[in-house]
């Protein structure tokens, strides 16, 4: 065990949650403070996109014994459900046979892990803002306005895991040498439902990731444990067709009928929901350092936000905190060095997952119903069966390992360029599974 500490989290959401559940597994004093209300007493926002937890999530829910508990609310997807228009739904695979993504409300999660943490001896303060922190002495000043009279809490560590806009890594970046950037993309989301059938069953398969690729924008649905689907419409916010053209019930009912006519009598109370439900943006925010000595430490968002195409943003963020573990676990109570390696480990991973985000986004809206794409992704499987010491595909790299991110960013790199090769072939339609072109891959990798 490590000598106890008096450590506060900034932020109950899910990295939060789980980063208190294994500071006071190791015996800390774990104070949760948050600005908004016990997420267990409200309706959920109306902004939520469902999570895909995947081996990276579950490896650290298990390493700290919650695992069965988070699987329990969980249901797995093992394939997309491809959605094009005049066409049959058509199904992909996403791996190896029992390999799954799992679908999880991101709002019963969070409760979950609430009141596991809870349960553990975390303490939570709820509607409690900080408003300033003295990163040198690990004091946080919370108070309900920024000119209301400050409440001081003296702790011996903080950790911000307080999102995208952390007022932790706020206070850090006036500090010299701090590295910044933010990229808001120019797609926005907003969430609907389709509800379960009178029975309580799903109306659509309720083992897929289903999508409605439409190029420049497309519709996602994933089940719920309760018969429904959580569907999430990411769209421009401007343009001809985008959030923006769409003023009136009239144009949203023209909308979804012009583009998906095949759920639009599924989606419950679509014309209110779409305009009672917020647009919300997406961010990818990157910075460095992630620490401050032994006192300051970002985790999850707060130190690498990104959008959300590769449902890694959660898997990435509970990924941070069992490395941490790992850390805490080989160097004791040297807590300079922990988050020394800690930010060194993680920094490469986060900025490759960040770019890997970013370029599925690509391939889910528009590449995904090409048949070109679809030729290609057929032959990477039919070869990675064949030879899967040689080839194992990016998503799966990404998804169902536990190897770096960046190792899979270098490597998807890799084997993008050689099926750039292979693509080139005459009449590859015909030939895609003959000894020629498995040849050519094997050769192409020694040279690579």
């Amino acid at each position: 065990m490590q000598q106890t500490k008096n450590i506060a989290i900034i932020g109950s959401g899910l990295v939060g949650s789980l980063l208190a559940i294994y500071l006071i597994k190791r015996g800390h004093e774990v104070t949760v403070f948050d600005r908004r209300k016990d997420v267990r007493t409200i309706e959920f926002s109306g902004r939520s996109i469902n999570l895909a937890m995947s081996n990276r999530g579950w490896y650290a829910l298990r390493k700290v014994g919650i695992e069965e508990e988070i699987r329990k609310i969980a249901l797995p997807l093992d394939k997309r459900a491809m959605h094009v228009n005049e066409k049959p739904v058509y199904f992909q695979k996403y791996g190896k046979e029992g390999e799954a993504i799992f679908s999880i409300s991101r709002g019963v999660l969070n409760r979950k892990m609430i009141d596991l943490a809870e349960e553990a001896g975390v303490v939570f303060k709820f509607e409690e803002k900080v408003w300033d922190i003295n990163l040198a002495e690990a004091t946080i000043f919370t108070g309900e306005s920024e000119k209301s009279e400050w409440e001081e809490y003296q702790f011996d560590i903080v950790f911000g895991a307080d999102g995208a806009f952390s007022r932790v890594r706020h206070k850090m970046q006036r500090q010299s040498r701090f590295n910044y950037s933010q990229f808001f993309i120019d797609v926005g989301y907003k969430e609907l439902t389709i509800p379960a059938n009178a029975d309580g069953s799903h109306k659509l398969d309720n083992a897929s990731f289903h999508i409605w690729p439409r190029g420049e924008f497309m519709l996602i649905a994933m089940p719920n444990l309760d018969g429904s689907f959580t569907c999430t419409l990411f769209l421009p916010f401007e343009g001809e067709v985008s959030f923006e053209s769409i003023k009136t019930e009239r144009d949203a009912e023209t909308f979804f009928a012009t583009y998906f006519p095949d759920i639009i009598n599924d989606i419950s109370n679509l014309t209110r929901d779409f305009f009672k439900n917020p647009t919300s943006a997406m961010v990818t925010m990157k910075c460095f350092p992630w620490t401050y000595y032994d006192k300051v430490a970002l985790v999850g968002d707060s130190a690498h936000a990104i959008v959300p195409f590769y449902g890694q943003g959660m898997n990435a963020g509970f990924e941070d905190i069992s490395v941490l573990d790992d850390l805490m676990e080989a160097y004791g109570d040297d807590w300079e060095h922990i988050f020394m390696e800690y930010q060194n480990l993680r920094k490469p991973n986060a900025d490759a997952i960040a770019e890997l985000s970013y370029r599925n986004f690509i391939e889910m809206s528009s590449k995904t119903a090409n048949p070109e794409f679809l030729l290609r992704k057929k032959i990477e499987k039919h070869f990675s069966e064949k030879h899967p010491e040689h080839w194992i595909p990016l998503y799966s790299r990404v998804t169902f390992s536990d190897k770096p991110y960046a190792d899979a960013l270098a490597i998807g790199d890799q084997q993008r360029a050689i099926m750039d090769e292979v693509m080139k072939l005459e009449k590859i339609e015909q030939r895609w599974d003959s000894k020629e072109v498995e040849n050519l891959i094997l050769e192409l990798l020694v040279k690579n």
